[in-house]
């Protein structure tokens, strides 16, 4: 089966006013999950965003359709492909271990 990637945005900070524009988005805060089966991994971060006029401006929305711009953005600006390699070396880890933890499980009498 193969790996499903998606995008969870927790959160935007924007500027209230900038350039002549309202609600600038400046900071996105990200995670990529990558999930097959049982099995998940994940990266995490943050990007920075600089709006200046005349660049195009795409008015924030509260809908799925803004999700997507903002999709593009970070598809735009980090590295993908990088990204689901690591997460596809980490699921396979997880499928097919080469490491266990193990412990002590008697008790002393003393």
């Amino acid at each position: 089966m193969a790996i499903n990637y998606k995008w969870d945005i927790s959160q935007m900070d924007a500027y209230v006013e900038s350039e002549g524009e309202s609600n600038v988005i400046h900071k996105v805060q990200w995670t990529y999950v990558g999930e097959e089966n049982t099995y998940m991994s994940a990266e995490n971060g943050e990007e920075d965003f600089t709006y200046k006029a005349g660049d195009p401006f795409v008015p924030y929305e509260n809908t799925k359709e803004f999700e997507d711009v903002v999709i593009g953005w970070l598809e735009g600006s980090l590295d993908v492909d990088e990204m689901k390699a690591t997460i596809s070396a980490e699921i396979s880890s997880q499928q097919n271990p080469v490491n266990e933890e193990l412990f002590f499980t008697w008790e002393d009498s003393i």
